[in-house]
């Protein structure tokens, strides 16, 4: 998790947006990060409902990725192999 100061000196004031709770922010970072702001309300609600250790690893996994056409795609197809790994180990 980043501090709060890291995330204000990172945020571009032009793209401001005001959210209320963590888990608002860290939606919108990660859609902006994945380049698919048509779907931030997803993340958002990823970001409540899942668990953020698994988001960090599918965002990580989408990060180390070359040459990929569409990274929220890759995103989510990591995402849904998370949950069947933890699936298997519970």
């Amino acid at each position: 998790m980043d501090s709060i100061k890291k995330i204000l000196k990172t945020r571009d004031p032009k793209k401001a947006v005001y959210s209320k709770h963590e888990f608002q922010d860290f939606g919108y970072r990660m859609a902006n990060q994945l380049n698919d702001f048509e779907h931030k309300t997803l993340y958002i609600k990823l970001a409540k409902e899942e668990n953020r250790n698994m988001l960090l690893d599918a965002l990580e996994f989408v990060k180390g990725a070359r040459n990929i056409k569409n990274p929220a795609r890759l995103f989510m197809w990591k995402l849904s192999k998370l949950r069947k790994d933890d699936q298997k180990n519970t």
